[in-house]
């Protein structure tokens, strides 16, 4: 089965765009961002409740390949078509040392430093709009998938959109406008299940004393009973990733 064949199987779309959420003319860092936040959501560390999340995680690798080569991405812009006898698809790789070598690991203090940047930035704006969209209004997807977002950020995240309602950015859909009390509470019920897990993540993680920075900060965000310390973690990377050397291809 191909690559293209296979990302209907496992993501619904053969449109490798689409997999990633970015539009056809995307930028190749926003590519490069989007593989990593997706490939994060099936990563077989962070997954494991998803028997399918091995694979899913392989051919989110190869289709980074195809994206990330000018060659094989004009191909495919031009004839929907993926080279499946390339070098870069044929040759054996271990697609998480791959996902390593992209994005080396980043310091809890880069994360505080974007947290204080991007909230309230005219880019989480524009994050939370295309959330919206996306969603169709429904705040259960809307924050569980928006960037340094707890249940003490709703209301503003609120906010914005309603503000971009008001000021005829975006339509207004009923799920968002008319979202029922009954909703809200169970949203934040999940929210504080999430924090009693707070404490086995920290065990999960492998945290010691030894990682002072890391321990203070899962202990700083213990102190909201209602946020998600992975979640948070694992999209903040997403977000802040450090531009690295691109890995070596082989020899065509």
């Amino acid at each position: 089965m191909g690559l293209l064949e296979r990302c209907l199987e496992l993501f619904k779309t053969s449109n490798l765009y689409e997999v990633l959420g970015v539009k056809k003319d995307a930028a190749e860092g926003d590519i490069r961002r989007s593989y990593y936040k997706v490939s994060l959501k099936v990563h077989p560390d962070r997954a494991a409740d998803d028997p399918l999340a091995t694979e899913k995680f392989q051919v989110l690798g190869k289709l980074y390949t195809v994206l990330s080569d000018k060659e094989q991405r004009a191909v495919y812009d031009d004839h929907g078509l993926v080279d499946e006898d390339s070098d870069i698809l044929r040759q054996d790789r271990c697609w998480e040392d791959y996902w390593r070598l992209l994005f080396p690991k980043i310091t809890v203090q880069d994360i505080l430093e974007f947290e204080k940047t991007y909230k309230g930035s005219d880019e989480e704006k524009q994050d939370v709009l295309q959330l919206y969209l996306q969603h169709k209004g429904d705040m259960d997807a809307i924050t569980a998938s928006a960037l340094c977002c707890t249940q003490e950020d709703e209301p503003r995240i609120c906010s914005i959109i309603q503000a971009a309602i008001d000021g005829g950015e975006v339509k207004a859909f009923a799920a968002f406008s008319r979202e029922s009390e009954r909703k809200k509470k169970a949203r934040r019920k999940r929210a504080d299940r999430e924090q009693e897990e707070a404490e086995e993540m920290q065990k999960e993680l492998g945290l010691c004393e030894q990682d002072n920075s890391l321990v203070m900060m899962l202990q700083q965000r213990q102190k909201s009973r209602e946020n998600n310390f992975n979640s948070f973690l694992s999209d903040l990377e997403a977000k802040y990733s450090k531009t690295s050397s691109k890995p070596k291809r082989g020899k065509k």
